[in-house]
Parts: structure tokens; C-alpha cells; sequence
């Protein structure tokens, strides 16, 4: 090729960027579910009890409730961010910062129930987990 010729963008490159926003999502989802498991076993193993009172009973948070509150809000939130960055790319900026504040925000439900110290602590971290693999995955998607 000459030097005034011009190359056209390879299919397989635009695929791949397309194909592997999925991926991304999905090893995102894994990754922040696995380390918010071991977070899990390691406030079990520091006595928490992932326990509080909700209406006068006594209501387990784990491990249904680090599984259902790790993918569900994690997997939505990334999936509409990456669809919708595909229309306007700037959006995934304002993702990021959206999934870094949100999960932060919602520390406060774990502040305010009645869980042990050791819980509270823990999913405190869980929380900063999934804000961090938010950030990251987007900026991966980016």
C-alpha cells in the first residue's frame, strides 16, 4: 500500500468492539459477585449474622440477598449504559459517575438498619465493590 492510499477500518475490529461490550458486562457482573461472596464469608466468619428486624421479623440480607443485590442493580445498570452509550458515547461518562454515587448513596439503608457491626462493615464493602466495578467496566466499555 502506498502512502496515499487509505486503509478501511477492519470489520473484525468493529465487531469485536461491539461483540465485546457483553463480555464486559458479564465478567463485570461475576467479578463484583464473587468478591461480594468472599466479603460474605469473611463477615460470617468475623460473627456477623447479615440479620435485621424489618416490620417485627427478623430478616436475612445473605447470601440470596448479596446475590439478588450484586447482579440485578450491577447487571441493569451496566446493560443500560452500554446500550444507550451506543447512541450517545458521552452517556458512559455520566454512567460512571452514576455507578460510582448510587451504590455509595444507598450505604445508608445498611447504616440504618439494625445489622451487627460485623455486617455492617461488610456490606458497606459490598457496596464500594460494586460503585468500583461500575466505574471500571464503563471505563472499559469507553
Amino acid at each position: 500500500m502506498s502512502t496515499t492510499e487509505t486503509s478501511s477500518p477492519s470489520p473484525v475490529l468493529s465487531r469485536s468492539w461491539t461483540t465485546g461490550r457483553p463480555v464486559v458486562v458479564a465478567a463485570a457482573v461475576a467479578g463484583a459477585l464473587v468478591v461480594n461472596l468472599v466479603l460474605w464469608l469473611i463477615g460470617l466468619a468475623a460473627g456477623g449474622s447479615f440479620e435485621h428486624t424489618d416490620a417485627g421479623a427478623t430478616v436475612s440480607a445473605a447470601p440470596g440477598g448479596v446475590i439478588l443485590m450484586t447482579v440485578v442493580p450491577l447487571g441493569v445498570g451496566l446493560t443500560v449504559a452500554v446500550l444507550l452509550g451506543m447512541w450517545w458515547p458521552g452517556f458512559v461518562r455520566i454512567a460512571q459517575v452514576v455507578g460510582a454515587l448510587l451504590p455509595l448513596a444507598t450505604i445508608t439503608g445498611t447504616l440504618s438498619a439494625d445489622f451487627d457491626t460485623a455486617s455492617t462493615v461488610t456490606l458497606t464493602l459490598m457496596h464500594v465493590v460494586i460503585a468500583a466495578v461500575a466505574v471500571v467496566a464503563l471505563e472499559k466499555v469507553r
